[in-house]
């Protein structure tokens, strides 16, 4: 059941549901918007390894806005610190932001109770299109919930301005007690020595798939 927007407020009164700073004039029929804050982040490398750490850069967004391109992933941040240990919260992109063909989420839309932190945005443009720090981005639902609480205690708890992926973490906790488990440097490095031996000129896995 999603809360309206007089019982989000409420529930932001009670301390059940935490967004500082708080707006009421930011409060809709049933959603809050947030804002972007004025960092965002993005990926250096061209091809990104999910068993790796990806190195990242930041960038500041000039008052004067910045404009997104359609072929990066950006992520932003929000400006409020959002997140309960009652409800559910859900991102949401506005109607307006969506006529101008800007996604606020990739698919993760659903933030897990007790998170609590500034909320990672990952921001694509379908084509390019100029954002402003402070400006209104997105809205944030609120739902009930059915059974046993078990709030979130994950990698990315109280995050801080713009979050990396850090689906890396998930290879070591899965894999690094196996006897099999390699990074994705020494898969590199063990397929340049395999396949340097048999193919000339083979030196890493991008190697051998710029071959095929």
């Amino acid at each position: 059941m999603i809360l309206t927007g007089p019982k989000i407020e409420a529930e932001v009164k009670r301390g059940n549901i935490i967004i500082e700073p708080y707006e009421s004039s930011q409060i809709n029929p049933n959603s809050y918007d947030f804002r972007i804050g004025d960092k965002l982040l993005i990926y250096s490398d061209k091809i990104l390894d999910t068993k790796k750490q990806n190195p990242t850069r930041i960038i500041n967004i000039p008052k004067s806005g910045y404009v997104l391109r359609s072929n990066k992933i950006y992520l932003g941040h929000t400006i409020e610190k959002i997140g309960s240990n009652y409800y559910v919260p859900v991102v949401r992109g506005k109607s307006s932001t969506g006529r101008v063909g800007l996604f606020v989420h990739i698919t993760a839309d659903l933030i897990d109770i007790g998170y609590i932190g500034q909320f990672t945005l990952m921001l694509h443009a379908v084509q390019p299109v100029r954002i402003y720090p402070n400006m209104r981005i997105g809205q944030v639902t609120f739902w009930k919930v059915m059974g046993k609480i078990i709030l979130y205690n994950g990698k990315y708890q109280g995050g801080i301005g713009p979050q990396a992926s850090a689906i890396y973490k998930d290879f070591i906790t899965a894999f690094k007690k196996t006897p099999d488990f390699q990074s994705g440097d020494e898969l590199n490095a063990d397929m340049s020595s395999s396949f340097g031996r048999g193919n000339r000129g083979l030196k890493s896995a991008e190697d051998v798939i710029k071959k095929q």
